[in-house]
């Protein structure tokens, strides 16, 4: 697998599974009816940001990251990331191996932390993953997230220092 910087002749495969995780509503507090363009705008960030994408062998994209500030001004320094991988390719490492490729990224573009701003406390394996990498839960939002089928469920906000 090879992590790359995300081009615009990307977005097509991109776009081919993320439009399926926003549309189910159950990971990310996109808007469920969010049109390409609107993802494109938020998901390939301007400098000093940048979206990457987890390619196989042959570059088909299995899966997708962006890393950018979580905020301006004196919150600069704190990074923020996001992640999705195709369906298709989920338990192959690839969520994993963009988180690492994240956070190393970050650190070597003079972040000095990361911040996930609502992890779905639902989204089991991806809480499982972050801890792993190092992130702790340091807040939790109660009812924070509307899942389509479970109601109101909690958001956790993670962080860790870089």
């Amino acid at each position: 697998m090879l992590i790359r910087e995300a081009t615009e002749e990307d977005w097509p495969a991109m776009w081919a599974f993320m439009r399926g995780i926003v549309e189910a509503g159950d990971t990310y507090s996109y808007d469920r009816d969010l049109t390409e363009e609107a993802c494109r705008d938020l998901w390939l960030v301007p400098e000093p940001g940048r979206a990457f994408v987890a390619v196989d062998e042959d570059g088909k994209v299995l899966g997708t990251s962006k890393v950018a500030r979580n905020q301006g001004g004196g919150g600069a320094h704190v990074a923020n990331g996001s992640y999705m991988v195709d369906p298709a390719h989920h338990g192959r490492g690839v969520g994993r191996a963009l988180g690492a490729h994240s956070l190393e990224w970050a650190r070597s573009a003079g972040f000095r932390a990361m911040q996930f701003n609502a992890v779905v406390s639902t989204n089991t394996r991806a809480v499982a993953l972050w801890q792993a990498l190092g992130f702790e839960i340091i807040a939790t939002l109660p009812g924070g997230f509307e899942h389509p089928e479970q109601g109101f469920v909690d958001l956790h906000i993670m962080y860790q220092r870089l």
